[in-house]
């Protein structure tokens, strides 16, 4: 069975019972040829270094990448350590995904909000441990230490890829990482226009613009769930956004800015003890639900595998490399992969690696 590398899926995604879900959930994903499985990080049960390693000991194929943390809750020697052990744990299918993180959340947990200058210093730290350096006396925006140093013998190839949202991220992503993670409910139009900015910023840095390896990362929700997960999974999850950095993705997606005031101001939000796609009944999710405009929520796929497929390739059509299948796992994904299989135009994707950060298998 050919693996499709050119799709991924997050791992434990919602709020999982237990970790150790990830363990059928990977093995599962293989069983469908999936090809990148992302492990994204809330403080909680899903710390993103034990979940990482993990998944690298129950796989044999499948990419995998952090998606993402933070590079300010971890030493960098911490950081460039772990980024090691799974490039060498998985024969090069890793990735260190890397992200700014929530700002709110940040200050209130006493850490300092994350740059753009301190995301570009930090990467090109990693890459210098990776590469044997021992750096001495760093001072620089992503911080100061007198000593970093990994193993003068690495020579390691391991790419890192960030999330985006706003021009500067992708700017730096296209000028200084080998790949990118978009956000959950582009629209077309913003899809389209952070490739544009990706590519054209790689271009002005010298890059080969098609060396950037760009995801989308798109909800696919099938009619083939039930009412109340779907549910959870799509009014929940965008409810749960327009809760943490609702400005940004208004601002993002040229919305209304009017719709997310009282979106805000809605008792049940601005009252709602956590996350809405943690913790909100169906019964309120419902009310929540008339709070979001359908436009916003139609930037997903839904509906039958056939009409979710048709979705899925439109994404690639606009431009992403690669479509992260977000919010469902590989059990709910597997009527899609299997419509996906028999619609997919051979020969398209046979150049991507399963490593999520390289763009072609024989190079970046």
């Amino acid at each position: 069975m050919d693996q499709l590398n050119e799709l991924g899926f997050y791992t434990l995604a919602g709020a999982p019972e237990s970790p150790r879900d990830l363990v059928g959930e990977v093995r599962s994903a293989e069983e469908l040829g999936i090809g990148g499985c992302f492990i994204s990080e809330r403080f909680n049960i899903k710390e993103a270094l034990t979940l990482s390693g993990a998944a690298g000991a129950v796989s044999e194929n499948i990419g995998i990448a952090t998606g993402v943390t933070n590079q300010n809750t971890r030493h960098p020697l911490v950081t460039a350590a772990h980024a090691t052990t799974m490039h060498r744990l998985t024969g090069g299918r890793f990735a260190l995904g890397l992200g700014r993180g929530i700002e709110v959340m940040f200050s209130a947990y006493g850490l300092s909000r994350i740059t753009t200058a301190q995301m570009e210093d930090f990467a090109a730290l990693m890459r210098r441990m990776w590469q044997g350096e021992t750096i001495i006396s760093h001072n620089g925006p992503a911080g100061k230490w007198p000593l970093l140093r990994l193993d003068p013998a690495f020579r390691e190839d391991i790419p890192i890829v960030m999330s985006a949202f706003g021009p500067n991220s992708l700017a730096l992503a296209g000028r200084a990482f080998d790949g990118v993670i978009l956000h959950t409910f582009f629209t077309d139009e913003t899809l389209q226009r952070c490739v544009r900015q990706v590519r054209q910023a790689a271009e002005e840095a010298g890059r080969d613009p098609a060396s950037v390896r760009i995801w989308s990362c798109f909800a696919t929700i099938g009619d083939h769930l039930d009412y109340g997960l779907r549910l959870k999974k799509t009014v929940g999850r965008m409810g749960t956004y327009l809760q943490a950095y609702g400005d940004l993705m208004v601002k993002t997606n040229n919305w209304d800015p009017d719709v997310l005031k009282r979106f805000r101001q809605a008792p049940l939000v601005s009252g709602f003890p956590g996350a809405l796609d943690q913790s909100a009944t169906t019964e309120e999710l419902e009310r929540v639900a008339e709070l979001i405009p359908e436009e916003w929520l139609a930037v997903a796929a839904g509906g039958t595998p056939s009409q979710c497929v048709a979705a899925i390739q439109g994404q690639l059509d606009l431009g992403a490399d690669s479509v992260i299948l977000h919010g469902a796992s590989p059990a709910e994904l597997a009527p899609i992969i299997h419509e996906y299989r028999l619609k997919r135009p051979a020969g398209t994707y046979d150049h991507l690696p399963a490593n999520p950060g390289k763009s072609n298998k024989f190079g970046k």
